[in-house]
């Protein structure tokens, strides 16, 4: 009997990891970072502007939708009339960039996965406040600690802080609406 119950848990256990990594395996992978790349909203060259950038990947579209920043990924998540069927998002990884103007064609991160600097004094592209993405709390932190500004997460990010209404006051951690509500209410 009790060979029977643990292998029971054992094939139970193999097929929740098997569950898992199939989930993993359908989550699109990122592309390079090329001169091809073109902003969504901006119109321009991704690697004309310095700082982070980003991409998005939809379900039924073979290509990523690039961002000359990761607050213009961010907004673009949070926008009601851009397309809902996300299959993958991705910012640069600002803690394994080589510099602020080079922030590196294949660093990148899930964005809900990544700690962000908002606030800070650094600006991104098109000279706008930036949402710093980094793969490390600790990377993010020492970032805010050199650059002002406070860490959040993906969820957290506030919707006025992206979309530019009253950015100004996140170096000061001021609560307010958070990119879930947002996101809920779209």
């Amino acid at each position: 009997m009790r060979f029977t119950v643990a292998t029971a848990i054992l094939a139970a256990t193999l097929v929740l990891a098997g569950c898992q990594k199939e989930e993993d395996a359908t989550m699109p992978s990122p592309y390079a970072l090329t001169a091809d790349a073109m902003g969504r909203y901006c119109g321009m060259n991704v690697l004309e502007h310095p700082g982070p950038k980003g991409q998005i990947i939809l379900q039924d579209i073979p290509e990523p939708i690039w961002f000359s920043s990761a607050r213009d990924t961010v907004a673009f998540t949070m926008l009601p009339e851009e397309p809902k069927d996300v299959a993958a998002i991705y910012v640069s990884d600002m803690g394994a960039a080589p510099s602020w103007g080079e922030p590196g064609a294949q660093n990148w991160i899930d964005a809900t996965k990544a700690f962000y600097v908002i606030g800070s004094k650094v600006r991104g592209g098109m000279g706008a406040e930036e949402a710093v993405p980094f793969s490390s709390e600790r990377a993010a932190r020492d970032f805010a600690e050199r650059n002002g500004g406070r860490v959040t997460g993906f969820e957290q990010i506030p919707a006025d802080y992206v979309l530019g209404t009253g950015a100004s006051e996140y170096g000061a951690g001021i609560e307010t609406e958070s990119h879930g509500e947002a996101q809920t209410r779209g």
